[in-house]
C-alpha cells in the first residue's frame, strides 16, 4: 500500500510539473553546475530558497524529459546548458524516445563536457635524477583505473618514448614468422642490439611500427635481451620486414625529458617532468576517464530512428583512448576501426553545430549506420588521438535500412590530429552517398585528408554523389607515413566531384603523397578547379580506374613529378583536359608498371611550364626511364593542341598564383577559379 502511495505522489508531482512548464510543450529545460537533478530544471538558476531551480547534469534533463513524454507532454524541447565544467564518467546515450530535443549553450557561456579527472595533490621528487613531481592515485593501484593521456595546462603531453628523433629499424623476424604476403601478420620480430631493454613494467611498453600506410601499436608481451626478440599480446595487420620503422612508447627509464610523464600501475603513481618555471601550483592537470562523450543509438534494422536530435556551442575534451582492435595492431586502413567521442547510428535530421572537440584520443565524430539528414557544421576539432569525422553505413550487400546518405560536413576547422593513430583522417567517407564535405579546413596530420569510398576495384559500391568543394588541406603527412592523398577515393563513383579545393604540402615517408589520389577502382569522378601544389612524390596521382574528367586544375611542384599514372587498362582511364601543369625541373608524366606509353589516357589542350628553365629536359618519363620530348608526344597524338608557355602567376613557387596577365591561360580556355592559402602556415 505504501507503495503504491509514494508512486501516485510521483505521478502526481511530474504531471503537476508537466502542467506548470508545457504552455509551449514544455520550452526551455535548464542545467547548470550548481544544479540539482531533483530540481524541475525550469529556471536557469536556482530560487532564492533552493527548492527549486535547474538540474545539474546532462543524463537528469534527458530522463526528466523522458518522463514527461510518458504523460503526452513535450513534443520539442530546448535543453539550455549554463557554463561550466560538467562530468562525463561515461558515454551519455540517447534513444529514439530522445527525439526532437536541442541541446546548447547558454547565451555565450562556455559549456565543457569534460571526459577527464582533475589530479591534484602532487609533490615534489626525483625521478631518473631529474626533478619531478607525483601524486598517488589509489584507484590506479588498485586496477580500476588506467589512463593513457594528460593534458598540463591545455596542453597534450607525451609519455617517454625512444629514440627521441627518428627511429628504430627491425633487424629480422624468425624464420617461421617470415611471410610473402601484405596482410600476413605476426606478433614477434628481433631488435637489433641495445635498441631494447629489460625495462620496468615491460608489459605497459608499447611497440609502433610504421608500416607503409598504417601504424600498428603492439603492447609488449615478452622480451628476450640476449636474441632481442620482442613477443607482443597483437598481432600485426602487415608483414614485418627487416628494416621496417618503429618507435617504443612509455618507458619509465627514459622519463627524463621536460613535459614527459608516467604512470606507474603497479605502485599508483602518476609523474611528471615540469617544464621551465611551471610550479605544482601553476599546473592545472587532467587525466583522461571516459573514452566518448555522446552516443545516440538509434536501431534502423526495426525503424526505430532518432530523431531532430541536435547538439549547439559545447566543447569535449579529455576523452581518452584504448586499443579498438582485438586481437590486431591496427585496421587495413585510415584508423577506421577507431571510434568517435560523438557517435551515431540510425540518426535522422540531427545537427552538431559550433562545437568544440579538443584533446581526445579517438575521432571526433562518428557517422554509423542508417543515418541521413545529418548536417555538422562550424566545428573546431583538434588535438586528437585519431581523426576529425568518421562516416560509414551498410555496404552494396548490406541491409538498405543501414545504407547511410545526405550529410553534410561544412565550415569545420580540422587540425591537429593522427597523436595515437597516425594513420586517421581528417575526414573519412566510407560507404556513404549524397555527402557534402564542404569549405572545412584541414591540416596538420599524419594521413590523408579526405577519403571517399571503401570498395577497392570495380565492384558495386554505395558511395556516389558526393561532392567534396572548397577546402583547405594543407600539411598532410609529414613524412611518417606512406600512401596517401590530400584528397583520397576509392571505387566506382558516378556524379563524385572534386572541385574548387586548395591542398599543398602533402609529404610522405617512403613513397606515395599526391595532392588528389584517385585510388582503386576511382571511376566516374570529375577533378576541376583545385590548386594543387607541393608534394614531394606527384602532384596528382590515378591508381587505375575508368573515364575520370581532370579538367581546369593547376598542378605545381611535385618533386618526382607533376601527373602520375600506374595501371593501364583495355579502356579510358582518365582524360586530362585545359590544365596548368608547373614543374621545377621534374617531368610532366610519371607513368608506372603496365604502362609503356601514354595509352590509356587522353592528354589535351593543357598549358606546360618549367620555371626551372630546363624546358628541353622535360619529358613523359616510363617506368624503365624512358623519356618523351615535347615534340616527341605530340607525334603520338599525345598533348596534340597543348602549350608550353609561362602562364605569368606573380610567385608560385611561394603559392602566389595570383596572375600578371589571361591572356597566356585563356589559349587553352582556362577558367579562373578562387584560391584559398592558410595565413597561419605556407
Amino acid at each position: 500500500m505504501k507503495l503504491k502511495i509514494k508512486l501516485g505522489l510521483a505521478i502526481f508531482l511530474v504531471i503537476f510539473q508537466a502542467c506548470a512548464m508545457n504552455e509551449e510543450k514544455i520550452g526551455n529545460i535548464y542545467v547548470a553546475t550548481d544544479g540539482n537533478d531533483a530540481w524541475s530544471g525550469r529556471y536557469p538558476e536556482p530560487l532564492p530558497d533552493r527548492t527549486d531551480g535547474p538540474l545539474a547534469s546532462i543524463e537528469a534533463a534527458r530522463d526528466r524529459i523522458r518522463k514527461l513524454r510518458i504523460i503526452g507532454f513535450g513534443e520539442k524541447v530546448n535543453v539550455l546548458i549554463r557554463g561550466g565544467r560538467y562530468q562525463i564518467s561515461q558515454p551519455v546515450v540517447f534513444s529514439p524516445q530522445d527525439s526532437n530535443v536541442f541541446y546548447s549553450k547558454y547565451g555565450n557561456e562556455e559549456v565543457i563536457f569534460d571526459c577527464g579527472k582533475k589530479i591534484t595533490g602532487w609533490k615534489k621528487t626525483t625521478v631518473n635524477g631529474v626533478t619531478a613531481f607525483v601524486v598517488e592515485i589509489p584507484e590506479v593501484k588498485q586496477g580500476k583505473w588506467y589512463f593513457r593521456q594528460l593534458f598540463v595546462n591545455g596542453k597534450r603531453k607525451q609519455r617517454p618514448t625512444l629514440p627521441e628523433s627518428g627511429f628504430f629499424t627491425i633487424k629480422d623476424v624468425p624464420e617461421k614468422e617470415k611471410k610473402t604476403g601484405l596482410f600476413d601478420g605476426s606478433n614477434c620480430f628481433y631488435s637489433k642490439q641495445g635498441d631494447i631493454k629489460s625495462w620496468k613494467n615491460l608489459e605497459d611498453i608499447e611497440i609502433v611500427i610504421f608500416h607503409k600506410w598504417i601504424e600498428e601499436r603492439m603492447p609488449v608481451n615478452r622480451f628476450d635481451e640476449k636474441t632481442g626478440l620482442i613477443v607482443s599480446s597483437k598481432t600485426s595487420v602487415m608483414n614485418i620486414e627487416e628494416g621496417t620503422r618503429y618507435r617504443v612508447e612509455n618507458v619509465f627509464e627514459e622519463l627524463k625529458k621536460p613535459g614527459q610523464w608516467y604512470l606507474d600501475r603497479q605502485q599508483g603513481l602518476l609523474y611528471y617532468i615540469p617544464e621551465k618555471e611551471e610550479t605544482i601550483d601553476s599546473l592545472e592537470i587532467f587525466a583522461s576517464v571516459s573514452v566518448q562523450a555522446i552516443r545516440v543509438e538509434g536501431i534502423p534494422e526495426k525503424n526505430q530512428f532518432v530523431e531532430n536530435l541536435n547538439f549547439k556551442g559545447i566543447t569535449i575534451e579529455h576523452a581518452d583512448w584504448i586499443h579498438p582492435y582485438n586481437e590486431k595492431a591496427s585496421c587495413e586502413q585510415a584508423a577506421h576501426g577507431v571510434p568517435g567521442i560523438m557517435f551515431f547510428m540510425g540518426a535522422k535530421n540531427c545537427s552538431i553545430e559550433d562545437c568544440e572537440i579538443r584533446h581526445c584520443g579517438f575521432y571526433g565524430i562518428e557517422i554509423s549506420d542508417g543515418c541521413s539528414e545529418i548536417k555538422i557544421t562550424g566545428n573546431k576539432i583538434w588535438d586528437m588521438g585519431a581523426g576529425g569525422i568518421k562516416i560509414n553505413g551498410g555496404d552494396a550487400l548490406s541491409c538498405p535500412c543501414t545504407r547511410t546518405y545526405s550529410i553534410r560536413i561544412s565550415e569545420n576547422h580540422i587540425h591537429d590530429c593522427g597523436n595515437v593513430f597516425y594513420s586517421a583522417v581528417g575526414i573519412l567517407s566510407r560507404h556513404a552517398a549524397n555527402v557534402i564535405i564542404s569549405n572545412n579546413h584541414i591540416h596538420d596530420l599524419y594521413y590523408s585528408g579526405i577519403s571517399c569510398g571503401w570498395v577497392w576495384g570495380y565492384a558495386e559500391n554505395v558511395s556516389k554523389n558526393n561532392i567534396i568543394e572548397n577546402n583547405l588541406i594543407h600539411d598532410i603527412g609529414k613524412g611518417i607515413l606512406s600512401d596517401m592523398g590530400g584528397i583520397y577515393t576509392l571505387g566506382v563513383q558516378p556524379g563524385t566531384v572534386i572541385r574548387g579545393n586548395t591542398i599543398y604540402n602533402i609529404e610522405m615517408a617512403e613513397y606515395g603523397a599526391w595532392c588528389i589520389y584517385l585510388d582503386e577502382g576511382s571511376s566516374h569522378i570529375i577533378v576541376e578547379n583545385n590548386l594543387c601544389a607541393f608534394t614531394n612524390s606527384t602532384v596528382f596521382h590515378q591508381h587505375y580506374g575508368r573515364e575520370n574528367i581532370i579538367r581546369n586544375n593547376i598542378f605545381a611542384f611535385g618533386k618526382e613529378g607533376i601527373i602520375g599514372f600506374s595501371r593501364k587498362e583495355n579502356h579510358n582511364s582518365f582524360t586530362l583536359e585545359r590544365n596548368i601543369l608547373l614543374s621545377d625541373g621534374k617531368p610532366f608524366f610519371v607513368f608506372g608498371y603496365g604502362c609503356e606509353n601514354a595509352e590509356g589516357i587522353i592528354s589535351d589542350i593543357n598549358l606546360f611550364w618549367d620555371v626551372s628553365g630546363k624546358q628541353n629536359e622535360w619529358g613523359i618519363i616510363m617506368r624503365h626511364n624512358k623519356k618523351l620530348s615535347f615534340e616527341d608526344a605530340k607525334s603520338e597524338d599525345f598533348d596534340l593542341h597543348s602549350i608550353f608557355a609561362n602562364p605569368e602567376f606573380v610567385d608560385p613557387l611561394n603559392l602566389d598564383f595570383t596572375l600578371k596577365t589571361e591572356k597566356t591561360i585563356k589559349s587553352i580556355g582556362f577558367k579562373i577559379f578562387p584560391i584559398k592559402i592558410s595565413k597561419e602556415r605556407k
